[in-house]
């Protein structure tokens, strides 16, 4: 006979679990829960603080920009310009040789789909950074009518298109929608 003594419970039960097993498994959950919980914090501080949040956009009010004027706005802590095109500046952007440009764009493609006339820019040349001169009243637009960079000469056209001097790029065109026909919501 057998003794009773050298026999495994759990070949007794046939369940195959044993206490030792369950309080490794419990260990093991319990420690991986703690792991979380101290990691939480170090990612949740890499997320953008609210006041970031609160300039990754802004609206702007279209409906007092006259044709032919532009206007200066801030996003993201840099300027924007937000632009009304006249019918002659319209058409002599559309009168350029794409081929011949630096940075060879379209008015069409630099705008929004049936808004043709407004031309949404950032407001900073693709040289060095500066800010051209020519979205307010009396500044100087350069020989193209659009914009002209007073740091080191880069001059672009009414479309925003680099069409002289060192600037490598066109004006950048910032992510947007028209929310209304007089609202414009940028990035």
């Amino acid at each position: 006979m057998a003794n009773e003594a050298s026999i495994d419970p759990a070949q007794l039960s046939g369940d195959g679990v044993r206490r030792r097993d369950f309080i490794n498994i419990a260990a093991v959950s319990v420690g991986g829960v703690g792991v979380l919980a101290a990691l939480y914090p170090l990612v949740a501080q890499m997320a953008p603080s609210a006041d970031v949040l609160a300039e990754s956009s802004t609206e702007i009010d279209i409906s007092q920009i006259a044709e032919g004027q532009a206007i200066k706005a801030i996003w993201r802590k840099q300027p924007v310009f937000v632009r009304n095109l006249t019918a002659a500046e319209i058409a002599d952007a559309d009168k350029v040789n794409v081929a011949t440009l630096r940075d060879p764009e379209t008015l069409e493609q630099r705008t929004t789909a049936g808004k043709k006339n407004w031309l949404i820019t950032m407001g900073v040349c693709t040289h060095l950074g500066c800010v051209p001169l020519g979205a307010s009243d009396g500044e100087v637009k350069g020989e193209y009518g659009g914009y002209f960079c007073p740091c080191h000469g880069s001059v672009y056209d009414t479309a925003a298109r680099i069409r002289k001097g060192p600037a490598p790029k066109n004006l950048e065109v910032p992510a947007h929608e028209f929310t209304s026909d007089t609202i414009v919501k940028i990035g």
